[in-house]
């Protein structure tokens, strides 16, 4: 409730659509460019037909408010795909700040939290629970008082770790 937001008020359902659009638009000037170069270079080269003709496909995904992530593709069209660099192509990890209390006990009880898991899961994307508050806490203390800390609130790590991980395994990355 203390949150102030540029809309009057949090709904994420909203602002993710928001966000989503923006890259959206970015990514149709990429492919517009990105078309007009291929079908100069088709006069050429007949070939880059079926290029262009998946690229017309793909925006016209876009136009209907849809991600280039849920844009279905083979293979060889994820290669050509991925030339362009679409930024609605990339994976995402949704963070969702809440409340102190909400991230020691069930954040499984948050209303918002439910909607963006919904939409992730929908989506194919992570999402991790983080207090912000919480996080701040821990950057100022050493190594041994973040750990009593985090067990204080009966956390197990904290969201910085959550996200990195998540970050790891979303693009099939390893530590050692």
């Amino acid at each position: 409730d203390d949150i102030v937001h540029v809309e009057g008020s949090v709904d994420p359902a909203r602002d993710i659509e928001t966000i989503n659009l923006e890259l959206i638009f970015a990514d149709m000037e990429m492919l517009e460019r990105r078309i007009d170069r291929v079908t100069k270079m088709m006069k050429g080269d007949k070939s880059l037909s079926k290029e262009v003709d998946l690229l017309k496909a793909l925006y016209s995904h876009l136009e209907n408010g849809k991600t280039a992530r849920s844009f279905e593709r083979n293979e060889d069209e994820q290669k050509i795909i991925s030339e362009v660099a679409l930024i609605s192509d990339k994976p995402v990890i949704y963070a969702c700040n809440m409340g102190e209390d909400e991230i020691a006990q069930d954040v499984d009880s948050n209303k918002l939290y439910n909607v963006v898991k919904e939409i992730a899961l929908e989506e194919g994307a992570g999402v991790i629970p983080v207090c912000a508050e919480i996080e701040a806490e821990i950057a100022s203390l050493d190594r041994d008082e973040q750990k009593a800390f985090l067990e204080e609130i009966g956390l197990s790590e904290s969201g910085l770790d959550r996200l990195i991980s998540s970050c790891y395994s979303l693009l099939g990355l390893i530590s050692y």
